[in-house]
């Protein structure tokens, strides 16, 4: 185990939002905080993710969609959901927990054609790109 402060990403399923959360988190955090991500109700690693991460040099093509619940007994310093329903339906953590919350739409629910869907993974991998380096970035200054 990590001695580094612990950021869990929750989301619903653990196969969009959270899991682009987690990447870019590694990149630009990860020399200073232990980075993990999690649903309600884990499903797959969409494959758009996945790509949409790759064009922009991050690997998650071996992550995995994990449930809440493998972190129950886990210190976590930060909590960030990532949709409304996850906020709504997150797990007890000790009162030291720091929860923030940002919701973005789920590109997962994009109806169209291959490059529909991949423009709108794109577009909110870049929305949580510009959140991290910003809002949070500030709540992790502060830790």
């Amino acid at each position: 185990m990590s001695d580094k402060p612990r950021i869990l990403v929750l989301c619903t399923g653990n196969s969009a939002r959270s899991q682009m959360a987690e990447g870019l988190l590694k990149r630009r955090v990860g020399d200073r905080f232990q980075i993990d991500s999690a649903g309600t109700q884990p499903s797959i690693v969409r494959p758009e993710a996945i790509a949409v991460l790759a064009e922009i040099g991050i690997n998650i093509s071996e992550n995995r969609s994990k449930s809440v619940d493998e972190f129950a007994d886990a210190e976590i310093d930060f909590v960030l959901t990532v949709c409304d329903n996850a906020k709504e339906n997150c797990p007890y953590f000790p009162a030291r927990t720091k929860f923030v919350h940002h919701a973005f739409e789920d590109p997962a629910e994009t109806e169209g054609d291959l490059e529909e869907r991949f423009n709108s993974f794109k577009k909110v991998r870049d929305q949580i790109a510009d959140y991290i380096d910003g809002e949070f970035a500030e709540v992790l200054d502060g830790k």
